[in-house]
C-alpha cells in the first residue's frame, strides 16, 4: 500500500540532496538512497488512459496506479479492469486537488498537454507528459519557466522514448567527438503527410453518453459534437491546428531531438518554412523548414553556426533526396530512409534513424576508431522518470530541455502560418521583422481552461 502523500514529499526532500550530487547512476549499482526509494511506490494518476496512455501506463505500472482519468467511459472501463482500486476521474483538473496523488502521466490530445502539466507542477506533482510537450510556442516557454522554478521539488520527463536508446547515444558521441568535423547542417525528415481535412466543420451528431465532449474540447472553441473530431486518435485530430501541430509538431519531437541533443542547440535566430499556402484549419501536408542557429559554447570549445532543415510529406521527401543523395554517393539510398537525421560536417556525413547509423564516405571511415562510450545507458525512459521522482536525479528530457526543443520546433509552424522568414528574439519572444506573426505564438482559451485558471 502507498504511504501518505506528506511522507512521500518528506522522503523526496531528504533524498534529493544526496542523490543530486551524482548526475549518472553509480557504476557499481544503485545508491543507498535509490535502494530506499525503490521500496516506496509512487501513487500515479493516469491522465488519458487510451491510445498512448495504455503504453505509458505499462511503462509505470511498477508503481501504484491510484487514479485513472479519461473523457471516454469505454476506455475507463477497460483500464479499471486492470486497476480495480484506482479512483476514476473524467476531468483532469479535479486530480490537482487530490493530495494522495504524487505524480501524473499525461497522454491526452496535444491541446491539453501544457495545461495539465503546468497545473500538476503548480500542485507539486511530478509529471510525465507525452510529446509534444506544448501546443503553442508560448506554452512551451511557460513549461520551461514553471519547471525551473520547481526543479528541486518535481521531476519531469517528456515522452521522447527514443532518447533512451543506445543508438541515439552513439550518434551523439560521434558528433561530439568530431567524427565528421564541424557540423554545418542537420537534415531531419519524416515521410508522413497530412490527409485533407474535409469538411473543416463537421455536421452535428448526437453526443455519446459515454463521451465527455466539453472536457475533451477543453481550451478549444465549443462546437457541436461529431466523433470525427477525435475518433482515430493522433493521426486524426493532429491534422487540425486547434488540437495538434501536424507532422512537425508530432514527429519532430523524436527526430529533431537528436540534433538538438548532439549539437547542444537552444534558441534559433532565423526560421523559414516552405510549403503549400497556409490553411486556417489544417496543418500542411508537406514542409521544408530551416532554423538557423548561431555559435554555441560547448565546454572549452565553441560550436559553429548550424542550420537544421526539416522535411516531411512527398514534396519534402523529394527535396531531401536532392539535398543529400549527392553527398552520400553509393553508401546508402536515402530515399529508402522513411525517417532519419543526416549531420553534414566538413569531413563527412553521419546518417541515422532510431536503430541504425552510418558514416560516409565509407572508404574514409573504414579504419575509424570510434570514441569510447561516454553517455551512460538509460534504465529505460519511464524508469528514468520514476527514479527522478524518488531521488531528485534529473532526467535527460526534463521540461527545460524538452520545452526548449518543442519551442524550437513549433516556431517552424509559426513561420509556415506567417508565410515569411522570421527573425526571432528569444529573450523578448518577439519577431524583429514581423509583429503580426506573433499572434501565432499563442492562442485563445475558453473560460475555465486558461493557464492562469488551472
Amino acid at each position: 500500500m502507498s504511504r501518505p502523500h506528506a511522507s512521500r514529499r518528506q522522503f523526496l526532500k531528504t533524498t534529493t540532496a544526496t542523490a543530486s550530487l551524482a548526475l549518472v547512476p553509480a557504476v557499481h549499482g544503485w545508491s543507498q538512497q535509490e535502494d530506499a526509494a525503490k521500496q516506496d511506490k509512487l501513487n500515479i494518476a493516469i491522465i488519458g488512459a487510451g491510445g498512448r496512455g495504455r503504453a505509458n501506463t505499462r511503462g509505470v505500472q511498477s508503481e501504484h496506479i491510484g487514479a485513472l482519468c479519461d473523457v471516454n467511459q469505454d476506455v475507463l472501463d477497460q483500464a479499471k479492469k486492470q486497476f480495480p482500486d484506482a479512483k476514476i476521474y473524467y476531468d483532469w483538473r479535479e486530480i490537482m486537488d487530490d493530495a494522495t496523488v504524487d505524480a501524473v502521466v499525461i497522454s491526452t490530445a496535444d491541446h491539453h498537454h501544457a495545461l495539465a502539466a503546468v497545473a500538476a507542477m503548480r500542485a507539486g506533482k511530478h509529471v510525465y507528459c507525452e510529446k509534444p510537450l506544448a501546443h503553442t510556442v508560448k506554452e512551451a516557454r511557460i513549461m520551461q519557466d514553471e519547471y525551473l522554478r520547481r526543479r528541486d521539488k518535481v521531476a519531469t520527463q517528456m515522452g521522447t522514448q527514443i532518447h533512451a536508446t543506445e543508438n541515439y547515444r552513439r550518434i551523439v558521441e560521434l558528433v561530439r567527438a568530431g567524427a565528421i568535423g564541424p557540423v554545418r547542417e542537420a537534415h531531419v525528415w519524416c515521410s508522413r503527410t497530412i490527409r485533407p481535412v474535409e469538411p473543416a466543420v463537421l455536421p452535428e451528431q448526437p453526443v455519446s453518453e459515454s463521451f465527455h465532449w466539453d472536457i475533451w474540447l477543453g481550451p478549444a472553441a465549443m462546437r457541436p459534437y461529431n466523433e470525427g473530431y477525435w475518433k482515430g486518435g493522433n493521426l486524426n485530430w493532429n491534422r487540425r491546428w486547434e488540437f495538434g501541430n501536424g507532422v512537425l509538431g508530432d514527429m519532430g519531437s523524436h527526430l529533431i531531438d537528436l540534433p538538438f541533443w548532439a549539437l547542444r542547440l537552444r534558441r534559433p535566430l532565423i526560421i523559414e518554412s516552405e510549403g503549400p499556402p497556409a490553411d486556417e484549419v489544417a496543418c500542411p501536408p508537406w514542409q521544408v523548414v530551416t532554423w538557423e542557429h548561431g555559435r554555441r559554447e560547448a565546454g572549452d570549445a565553441a560550436s559553429e553556426p548550424v542550420k537544421v532543415i526539416w522535411y516531411h510529406g512527398p514534396e519534402g521527401m523529394q527535396r531531401r533526396v536532392e539535398a543529400l543523395q549527392p553527398r552520400l554517393g553509393k553508401d546508402t539510398d536515402i530515399s529508402k530512409w522513411g525517417i532519419g537525421v543526416a549531420f553534414v560536417g566538413d569531413e563527412g556525413v553521419l546518417v541515422g534513424d532510431y536503430r541504425r547509423h552510418l558514416l560516409s564516405p565509407s572508404t574514409d571511415f573504414a579504419n575509424y576508431q570510434r570514441p569510447e562510450k561516454s553517455i551512460p545507458a538509460s534504465p529505460g525512459h519511464h524508469q528514468e522518470w520514476i527514479r527522478a521522482c524518488k531521488t531528485g536525479q534529473p532526467t535527460l528530457c526534463h521540461f527545460d530541455y524538452s520545452g526548449a526543443l518543442i519551442e524550437h520546433n513549433l516556431l517552424g509552424n509559426v513561420a509556415h502560418r506567417a508565410g515569411k522568414r522570421l527573425e526571432w528574439n528569444a529573450e523578448a519572444m518577439t519577431f524583429a521583422n514581423d509583429k503580426q506573426a506573433e499572434r501565432f505564438l499563442t492562442k485563445e482559451y475558453r473560460d475555465g481552461w486558461k493557464l492562469s485558471e488551472v
